[in-house]
């Protein structure tokens, strides 16, 4: 914890006298900056364990890329430039994407329910969601996973047939990976794609235009030689196949990649008009929860943020238990002054992914252990600290 401003300045202090760890920067990255990212990282590293890390930050529009440690422990295999690491849920702020610019084609309403464009969930409780409580974890409770029983589509709709909410939708926020999933499986169908086709839609549609060309939710074999292994207490794992696996947490990319995803998300990419009009409708907001505002996918709170608030719009709690929302009407307008953030779990991979648009600033932490959630917004936090610091 850090209780304030002054021991904040204190910390940051003594992590810049820390021993430097090794780091692979981009030939534009200033040694200062070099500096600060290493001696932040370096103590994380340290206490959970993590083989290898990819950090991204960009700064007044100029992209870095730094590396740390090992992508394959056994193999001994370094983490580079173009290391693959899981996304994991960060996946969702990619398919809120692909949603918002079928919203803004007129293909679909946010508005509207889901039986409108899923025919066989029509008369359920289910169908009578709009697409916007799917986007905003506001469905009334919908389980953070699908659940084991379920292995495809039939399966899944069979499920969601019988489901029943158990707070009125609108009213409680309940972090779900099946919101988002479905969200993501109806726009794929309105684009004229399958279930199947979800990452070849993805890579057409928003990687190309994007310019992320070495991000995939369907892995080439050509890729597969830069897939960092992820590590579970020490435990070799990656990703399992599941059902909604593709929409909802499905992507594996590199930091640099990410840079671009962030640097269009604060409009300093050039990408087609259209697409920029859809990453900039998710950030608007469409309920209050505490301090944190849900937007589509994206959680923004207001810059400058404390670190107490910043902590517990990420925290714990906002992962698995049900808490109180308000709905904004009308809904908020993107902002400027913001910390926009999403954070992501799998088995063997962690990251976390923040955007502050007024200070040109973008952040991505990209490991191949799971370390605590809490550890990589507080990293985040330092290195931001210790960039105003030395501007």
């Amino acid at each position: 914890m850090i209780p304030g401003p002054h021991k904040r300045v204190m910390r940051i202090a003594a992590l810049l006298l820390a021993p430097i760890a090794f780091v692979a920067a981009t030939p534009a990255a200033p040694p200062s900056l070099s500096t600060i990212v290493a001696r932040a990282v370096r103590p994380v590293m340290a206490r959970y364990r993590v083989p290898g890390m990819a950090v991204g930050i960009v700064v007044d529009g100029v992209p870095h890329v730094f590396t740390y440690g090992l992508a394959d422990v056994a193999r001994k295999r370094p983490v580079t430039h173009r290391t693959l690491f899981e996304l994991g849920s960060v996946s969702k702020t990619l398919t809120a994407t692909l949603v918002s610019r079928e919203v803004l084609a007129g293909r679909l309403s946010l508005d509207a329910p889901v039986a409108r464009y899923l025919p066989d969930l029509r008369g359920t409780a289910f169908g009578r969601l709009t697409l916007l409580e799917l986007g905003t974890h506001t469905t009334g409770g919908l389980p953070l996973q699908v659940p084991d029983d379920v292995h495809d589509t039939r399966g899944l709709f069979g499920y969601l047939a019988r489901w029943r909410p158990r707070y009125a939708p609108g009213t409680y926020r309940t972090y779900s990976n099946i919101g988002i999933g479905v969200l993501g499986l109806i726009a794929a169908r309105r684009a004229g794609s399958s279930n199947s086709g979800y990452g070849a839609l993805m890579q057409r549609e928003i990687f190309a235009p994007l310019g992320m060309h070495r991000t995939f939710i369907d892995l080439p074999p050509s890729a597969m030689a830069f897939y960092a292994e992820g590590y579970r207490h020490g435990k070799p794992i990656r990703m399992h196949p599941g059902v909604l696996d593709h929409e909802a947490y499905g992507v594996r990319t590199t930091a640099s990649d990410m840079l671009r995803f962030l640097s269009a998300n604060m409009n300093e990419l050039a990408v087609a008009p259209a697409l920029r009009a859809a990453i900039e409708a998710t950030h608007t907001g469409y309920f209050r929860d505490g301090a944190m505002t849900q937007d589509l996918i994206w959680e923004q709170l207001p810059d400058p943020v404390s670190h107490n608030v910043l902590a517990s719009a990420n925290g714990v709690a906002m992962l698995f238990d049900p808490t109180p929302v308000r709905a904004l009407r009308p809904p908020m307008a993107p902002q400027q002054r913001v910390w926009l953030n999403k954070t992501e779990s799998t088995n063997g991979f962690g990251a976390y992914v923040a955007v502050l648009p007024s200070e040109r600033i973008g952040i991505v932490l990209l490991a191949n252990e799971s370390y605590p959630i809490a550890a990589r917004v507080e990293l985040a936090e330092r290195i931001v600290d210790a960039l105003h610091a030395a501007r």
